[in-house]
């Protein structure tokens, strides 16, 4: 996944400079210029007015102590919507475009936090396969990071001896300082 991303970011640069010779071929240079530059100052008014409307949230949200009203996804939609359209292109200000607009952000959010609970659970999974020990691990603990919340079948906070961890049995006895 990586590494298409990667060869993504690399052919862009290419695919943009072909559609602005394929539109100046159609409408003329003057107008593709003319077209690129009223999309970039677009962005700037756009990453502008995110921009003040986002920290504006943010600074009621913690004069008040309470969370931001619209949560933070669509704010952040908008500001990346408004820097790639002030990247020069017709394949990035139509991304920005469709970040921008208030109708195609509930899509681009279900998207998003689909792609990030898939992640999230596969991260999960690789974190489970790696860190658990073999055999089923110390008992009394519930998984590699302690015992899990809620307690149940790995640990908790009813089970004998979690909030204790192991205890070794023992005496102590001074040592002779040969120093003296």
């Amino acid at each position: 996944m990586a590494l298409l991303v990667l060869l993504a970011l690399m052919a862009l640069p290419f695919v943009e400079v072909w559609l602005m010779i394929v539109v100046g071929g159609w409408i003329g240079v003057p107008w593709t210029i003319a077209v690129l530059v009223s999309l970039t100052v677009l962005g700037g008014g756009v990453l502008r007015r995110a921009g003040t409307k986002a920290f504006r949230d943010a600074d009621e949200a913690m004069r008040s102590g309470e969370p931001p009203r619209g949560g933070l996804l669509d704010p952040l939609m908008v500001m990346v919507g408004g820097l790639l359209l002030v990247v020069p292109g017709f394949l990035t200000a139509l991304l920005g475009v469709l970040m921008v607009q208030p109708f195609t952000r509930p899509a681009l959010r279900w998207a998003f936090s689909g792609w990030t609970r898939r992640r999230m659970s596969r991260m999960q999974e690789r974190m489970d396969r790696r860190f658990t020990p073999p055999a089923g691990g110390v008992p009394g603990q519930g998984g590699p990071f302690g015992p899990r919340p809620g307690g149940g079948p790995g640990g908790g906070a009813d089970s004998a001896g979690s909030s204790r961890g192991r205890v070794i049995q023992g005496h102590f006895e001074p040592v002779d300082d040969d120093r003296r």
